[in-house]
């Protein structure tokens, strides 16, 4: 197979992921806005008065909550980003692809390049809407490449682990629990809501664990800090994400192969 023939496959197989979305114009909206809306706007504004500035170390709460929901937006978008694959497989229609001579991989980097094309706007939006709300970006546009960045280099574990999910499990019905049991517990045992500083012991341990927490430290120096501070966090935190994206590739890999033979 050529190259040209591997971008055909992916660009088609991406497409597909656009016009299904295309034809579900509730869900393309409420995609789009609801990380910005139930987490930024309502969360932040709820919390506004009652967070302690001295603690947070920005100038106000929604410009500390904004850094963490932009990871919670890769952080979601990531891990669900293996419910179509799982609902092609309940269908029939992924072992009907993979009898045709299609390239696995095109499967896997299609879906990664359409679940990271939405996160990616849904960022745009979050950034928009803070900045309505008086938060001042300080590292400028090139700040906003770099989180981009950052955000896609978190997904490519994230999407990693979904299909791998979606591969092993017999229904979406475990997938989506699944998908729960993850999430939440790594929303709430990372730096996105509250800082390390004001959490118990315990959870400062576990979340120093979570890689989520070294992704939100690396973006919020970008949004209240400035390059000074953000720049060490930065650099660890593409080693942090090239392990945890090796290790999860690993393991979503082994999940494929395992599911379609």
């Amino acid at each position: 197979m050529t190259i040209q023939h591997y971008k055909q496959e992916v660009l088609a197989l991406t497409m597909r992921w656009v016009r299904r979305l295309s034809r579900e114009k509730f869900s393309m909206l409420f995609t789009l806005v609801q990380p910005m809306l139930f987490w930024l706007i309502f969360f932040g504004s709820l919390f506004q008065r009652a967070a302690n500035i001295q603690i947070l170390d920005a100038p106000n709460y929604m410009s500390f909550l904004a850094g963490g929901v932009v990871v919670m937006t890769v952080l979601n978008n990531g891990l669900a980003g293996g419910v179509d694959l799982l609902f092609d497989k309940e269908n029939g229609f992924l072992e009907r692809m993979m009898s045709t001579p299609i390239h696995r991989s095109s499967v896997i980097l299609s879906r990664y390049l359409f679940v990271m094309a939405i996160t990616g706007m849904q960022i745009l939006v979050i950034l928009s809407i803070a900045f309505v709300f008086g938060v001042r970006l300080e590292t400028g546009l090139p700040g906003i490449a770099l989180i981009l960045a950052i955000g896609m280099l978190f997904g490519v574990g994230l999407t990693a682990i979904s299909m791998g999910i979606a591969f092993s499990v017999k229904s979406h019905g475990d997938f989506f629990s699944l998908l729960g049991f993850l999430s939440l517990p790594m929303i709430f045992l990372s730096s996105a809501l509250v800082p390390l500083s004001a959490m118990p012991g315990w959870m400062q341990v576990v979340a120093l664990v979570n890689p989520m927490t070294w992704v939100i430290d690396a973006v919020r120096p970008l949004i209240i800090t400035g390059w000074d501070a953000a720049i060490p966090q930065v650099a660890l935190a593409f080693v942090i994400l090239a392990i945890f994206d090796a290790v999860c590739l690993y393991g979503g890999a082994k999940a494929f192969r395992r599911a379609i033979g």
